[in-house]
């Protein structure tokens, strides 16, 4: 079966990693939620939301802790904490150790612009380059560190200096596929971490041990449980004891990234990448992993069949910035480039072959998707039927 259906509102496809459902009209399920903050009452949630955060109001501690990138929505968050809800936040971030300049700029200045103390772990660079390898060949995922981190240091962060309340942005589950509703407040869970964010696997499946228990022996770097304790989740007693609560802003507020740089740029002076990115027309998202909107976003689209180019276009579809027209040829452009300069920087930094790269990536490709044909890897497309995207290895997918 290759036949992929897509949403005939936005161009999300039907075998998207965030999962998604369609209704009886051919709209997918990120669509029909997008469609429901037109009918909130915002000045009511914008109540709740202060009626909430004044019961973690603190005389003696940080009233809340904000996980931070340094991205405009992380500016945005902690502009809401401090001059909106006039809270004491303690930003928290984890740093992968590949941002851009820009998005190395933004973090660090928002200490200043918004007199905050703020957290900033940064494990060590071996281990980084070792689970980027190990990521890549377990899962097709070399930033799956970066998922874990910003999943459980902000939590960690919370634990340790005892404040119960940790302020979000947009469920991404919700946000891209739909899979809740504005009306069910989902809060932030370890269940959601573990299941959701990190696929199923945890920080111990990256130690030697365990990947001998995963049968994977053959990906060991050398990695203990002590190179990785920044990735361990707090216990369930530990946050139940201090009452640790995850909340996601875009429940009490409307979350539109397009509104947020504009606000962002003239008052806090944040900068969006100087430089386009090869795979997506956006320059304002993933400043804090120069791979993200590169290989890392390639390698979706070895996977699924579609990437950033798709992404983007969907959000602004549904924000009404872009007809679906004009997403397709978003699409079209953006979602098939291999990122020369960006696949060059990082297989210099975790010691790998093209060779070797093309050959993993292809082990991981949706059988949904792709076929091989003449030597050619094939799918369909949303603009012209099916096309080739490039040479496959003798024999594959057949």
């Amino acid at each position: 079966m290759r036949k992929i259906q897509y949403c005939t509102r936005c161009v999300a496809p039907s075998n998207a990693a965030t999962p998604v459902v369609f209704n009886e009209d051919g709209v997918c399920s990120a669509c029909v939620v997008s469609q429901q903050q037109y009918r909130i009452d915002w000045d009511r949630r914008r109540k709740m939301l202060f009626n909430l955060v004044d019961e973690y109001r603190s005389e003696s501690n940080y009233d809340i802790v904000v996980p931070v990138s340094g991205g405009k929505d992380s500016y945005f968050q902690t502009h809401v904490a401090k001059n909106v809800l006039g809270l004491k936040p303690l930003l928290v971030t984890y740093h992968g150790n590949n941002y851009l300049p820009e998005g190395e700029y933004n973090l660090y200045r928002m200490r200043e612009v918004f007199d905050c103390d703020h957290v900033i772990v940064r494990p060590s660079v071996d281990v980084l380059v070792k689970m980027n390898r190990i990521g890549f060949k377990l899962q097709g995922d070399m930033n799956w560190h970066a998922h874990c981190g910003i999943f459980t240091v902000p939590i960690q962060v919370a634990a340790r200096y005892k404040v119960p309340l940790i302020l979000w942005g947009e469920q991404g589950f919700m946000d891209v596929g739909g899979m809740y509703s504005y009306n069910d407040f989902i809060e932030f869970t370890a269940k959601f971490r573990k299941e959701h964010a990190l696929r199923g696997y945890d920080w111990d499946n990256f130690t030697d041990q365990g990947l001998e228990a995963l049968g994977r022996g053959e990906l060991k770097e050398g990695l203990r449980a002590k190179d990785l304790l920044w990735a361990v989740y707090p216990s369930d007693e530990e946050l139940a004891q201090i009452g640790v609560r995850g909340i996601y802003l875009s429940n009490y507020m409307p979350w539109e990234a397009n509104a947020h740089v504009p606000l962002v740029k003239e008052r806090y002076g944040w900068q969006e990448a100087r430089q386009p990115f090869q795979r997506t027309y956006r320059r304002m998202s993933n400043l804090d992993d120069m791979h993200e909107n590169g290989i890392h976003d390639y390698l979706k689209f070895v996977k699924f069949g579609y990437g950033r180019g798709t992404d983007h276009a969907c959000k602004d579809i549904r924000a009404g910035l872009m007809t679906r027209e004009q997403g397709i040829e978003m699409v079209r452009r953006y979602d098939h480039v291999k990122p020369d300069r960006d696949l060059s920087r990082w297989l210099e930094y975790v010691g790998m072959t093209e060779e070797e790269f093309d050959r993993t990536c292809d082990s991981f490709r949706d059988k949904r998707v792709w076929w091989v044909e003449q030597g050619q890897w094939w799918k369909d497309t949303l603009w012209g039927g099916p096309q080739p995207f490039g040479p496959a290895p003798d024999g594959s997918g057949s």
